[in-house]
């Protein structure tokens, strides 16, 4: 009797929702034990995985930004030609050389020029005047909200930039 009452205050307290959060959790438990089983037979019943098999290459652990891994794929951006700045030469002698868009040298180029346009960005964003309203979390997901309009335009703005540091490293 005392069990059901402390069970219906419980239920009562919750509007009835423990039961429906107790079924989450045990959901959430069950695919769990799930994942860390598929790993155990990927890794020959070893309970450790390493970094490497769950990142690719080249990317930080807990890095969150989006990356250019796959940006660009197929045989149509083997050769292609230079945009933005890197089109512009300002001596009409000079060749221009094809650019492979795929290789990971460009994608390596196009990380360095994320990293100017975050700079760029996160110069521009001291410019706004703010509230002193914002806490530590705020921050932090409008820094990442940052990074990934940094990666958007580096992928889509043309710049040039990640062109010609291909170019000169070829």
């Amino acid at each position: 009797m005392e069990i059901a009452l402390v069970s219906n205050t419980f239920s009562s307290i919750t509007n009835g929702k423990s039961a429906l959060t107790a079924a989450k959790n045990n959901a959430d438990s069950s695919k769990f034990s799930e994942l860390i089983e598929a790993f155990k037979s990927k890794n020959d019943g070893k309970s450790t995985i390493s970094s490497s098999q769950i990142i690719e290459s080249g990317r930080l652990n807990g890095e969150y930004s989006s990356g250019f891994a796959g940006t660009f794929e197929g045989n149509n951006f083997k050769n292609s030609k230079a945009i933005g700045a890197a089109a512009n030469q300002a001596n009409p002698h000079v060749q221009s050389k094809a650019i492979d868009r795929t290789s990971e040298l460009f994608e390596k180029s196009m990380e360095l020029e994320n990293y100017f346009v975050k700079q760029m960005l996160s110069e521009m964003r001291k410019t706004v005047h703010k509230n002193d309203d914002s806490d530590f979390a705020m921050q932090t997901y409008e820094d990442m909200l940052y990074d990934e309009y940094a990666t958007a335009m580096t992928k889509n703005a043309g710049f040039g930039l990640a062109d010609q540091i291909y170019l000169s490293l070829v």
